[in-house]
């Protein structure tokens, strides 16, 4: 007889109730929010942020629906769109009130209907990519060449330091398309520098040049080295891109990289592409000021302060943690000297720092600098359409050299990573332009989502049909099987947080047809079985022995392809591959397992069957 073992019986039960529950949040639809966020590193969201927005909306008598609190976000779920808009302007109003200065981002959104339970279990519905829920697409093209520009005009002034420091004169140092030209009186002068720049700056490539009677070191950059400066451009353009449009309040924004020097950017439910536009081509600047300990020890400047009245030649900001200070207006030191910032460890307390690394020049300055404050608190700061933030503003312990320098006190582990990420990524590597722009209207993405899921069904719908009459009773077996394969796809989706695009939709269509190509497999080798004298019994267990290397090659060999397309794609192809992968995985699970556990409940205990209702069995003349 044909029997599964009791383990066997219970795991494929555990599976259909996981594709149920992770299935079902897809069901409950979505509703109206606002989502609150925090565009200053020195402002969190925390509990007392939702009490505000939900203070405001019950003082307004606006009704809604709950008021969560996340990671990063505050989100007030709402009926229906005009309580949304009502609800914006009213957080806004109470979060902002000066709307030049806004400490917030209050942005329309979407939340899941779904209930608490569903949530709390980590069971979410899968985000709709832009062809499916509408929104902006940007192709921005990178300037490869302006980040070469910038690094090189940075080396340039970095050599005139170097070079002054070391007593070395030259006649003028100038930079010409993508070469350093330094001008030098006599040879041994030159051979001189060249030493010097050979030890300290690898990435150069020294040569020799004779113009007439003068005397030129030309230096251009080592291919490996450009490739790490364009490499790195493009990955701090992208990074920065990402920290800027959490703004918006995108539920999945796609930020990646395109080919050598594009970043494609879609903003799924994003309709306002101005503002899109103004955040993406946002300028910020890193800065390093020295903090006025005096007067910011001086209860009463500091009340002054706080109302405007700041003392000459200083300006008032509120540190991390709610602590005012007064900053010097004058800069020490630039984010163009800054070339890197990690989060990691104090090697002595082992607290979270931030460790930054700066080129020749900024080493040179803030050794100086640091030499000449020890016991001083120095202020990072982020500078951003005309107004700064006060990111970190530790106490110098000593002299810093080297270009190494260390920022710890006060901060936790994320907060080391987010201080290091705004230092890292306030400002763009390179310049950007968009290239390519479109706008996708939602009416258009519920009509995708509409012809996309009436394709689905009525293939659906054929398949079962056919099933049915030619095999009949397995012929419905191998619908509940394709059934529970959809399920089991639907509710990875869902619990991986994919996004579903037009793309992945096509990738659900094929793989429903290869699912149910595996089940005619097993089907056909059951009837070869009865047509060559084997009893019904003998036919179940033979047929689905032999049919599963069948199946497990086919599968195999179409999975190869799609993990190809996964790694060489990029875009909807991506999109498509990972569903189809995924369609693979599920598809033999379902076709075999679930199948062969709903025949054996059918048959496996019939000691005595004489016949099995699987279409007509043609037998050789």
């Amino acid at each position: 007889m044909n029997r599964y073992p009791l383990w066997k019986n219970v795991l494929v039960l555990i599976a259909l109730l996981f594709g149920l529950i992770y299935t079902l949040p897809n069901f409950f639809g979505e509703a109206p929010a606002v989502q609150v966020t925090s565009v200053k590193a020195t402002i969190k969201v925390d509990g007392s942020l939702q009490a505000r927005a939900e203070g405001a909306l019950k003082a307004a008598a606006v009704p809604y629906q709950a008021v969560t609190l996340d990671l990063t976000s505050v989100r007030v779920r709402l009926a229906d769109t005009d309580t949304q808009l009502k609800a914006r302007d009213v957080v806004e109003k109470a979060l902002n009130p000066d709307s030049e200065n806004a400490s917030y981002s209050v942005a329309l959104n979407l939340v899941s209907n779904s209930p608490q339970w569903l949530a709390n279990i980590g069971a979410k519905p899968m985000y709709l990519g832009l062809d499916l829920r509408g929104g902006v697409h940007f192709l921005l093209q990178v300037d490869m060449k302006g980040a070469l520009t910038k690094r090189l005009d940075s080396i340039g002034a970095d050599l005139r330091s170097l070079l002054r420091e070391k007593n070395v004169r030259h006649n003028g140092i100038s930079r010409e398309g993508e070469r350093v030209v330094i001008r030098f009186h006599d040879a041994e002068t030159r051979e001189k520098a060249r030493a010097i720049l050979t030890d300290s700056q690898p990435d150069l490539a020294l040569n020799d040049v004779q113009d007439g009677t003068e005397l030129k070191l030309v230096a251009l950059l080592k291919p490996e080295a450009a490739k790490r400066i364009q490499d790195y451009a493009i990955k701090q353009n992208t990074v920065t891109l990402h920290n800027r449009i959490n703004e918006l309040g995108v539920a999945e924004p796609v930020i990646q990289q395109q080919g050598a020097d594009r970043i494609v950017v879609q903003l799924p439910g994003v309709q306002d592409t101005a503002k899109a536009k103004d955040i993406l081509g946002r300028t910020a600047t890193l800065e390093v000021r020295m903090v006025d300990d005096e007067a910011s020890n001086n209860p009463a400047i500091m009340e002054l302060a706080a109302r405007g009245q700041s003392p000459a030649g200083t300006e008032y900001y509120v540190e991390r943690g709610g602590h005012p200070l007064l900053v010097k207006k004058q800069v020490v030191l630039t984010g163009e000297r800054l070339t890197d910032a990690q989060s990691g460890f104090d090697g002595q307390t082992h607290e979270p720092a931030v460790h930054l690394t700066l080129d020749s020049a900024g080493a040179r300055i803030f050794r100086d600098v640091t030499r000449e404050s020890i016991g001083k608190r120095m202020a990072i700061l982020l500078i951003e359409k005309g107004k700064g933030e006060v990111v970190t503003a530790p106490v110098i312990r000593s002299e810093i050299g080297g270009g190494r320098v260390q920022i710890s006190g006060r901060m936790t582990t994320t907060e080391a990573a987010d201080v290091a990420l705004l230092l890292r990524a306030g400002s763009l590597a390179a310049p950007m332009e968009i290239i390519e722009e479109r706008t996708i209207g939602p009416s258009l993405g519920a009509d995708n989502i509409a012809k996309g899921f009436h394709s689905t069904l009525w293939g659906f719908t054929a398949i079962a049909v056919f099933m049915s009459l030619y095999y009949l009773v397995f012929g419905f077996v191998s619908i509940l099987a394709l059934s529970a394969n959809l399920l089991f796809l639907i509710a990875l989706l869902s619990l991986l947080q994919a996004t579903l695009t037009l793309p992945g939709i096509a990738a659900v269509a094929l793989a429903l047809g290869m699912a149910i190509d595996a089940n005619v497999l097993v089907n056909e080798r059951i009837r070869e079985e009865l047509r060559n004298g084997s009893t019904p019994q003998a036919a179940i267990m033979t047929g689905y022995e032999r049919a599963w290397g069948t199946i497990l090659d086919s599968n195999v060999t179409t999975l190869i392809a799609g993990v190809a397309l996964l790694i060489f794609g990029s875009g909807p192809v991506r999109g498509f591959a990972v569903v189809h992968c995924l369609g693979i995985l599920t598809s033999i699970f379902s076709s075999v397992v679930v199948s062969r556990a709903l025949v054996n409940l059918i048959y496996g205990r019939r000691r005595k069957l004489e016949k099995l209702a699987i279409g007509q069995v043609w037998k050789p003349v």
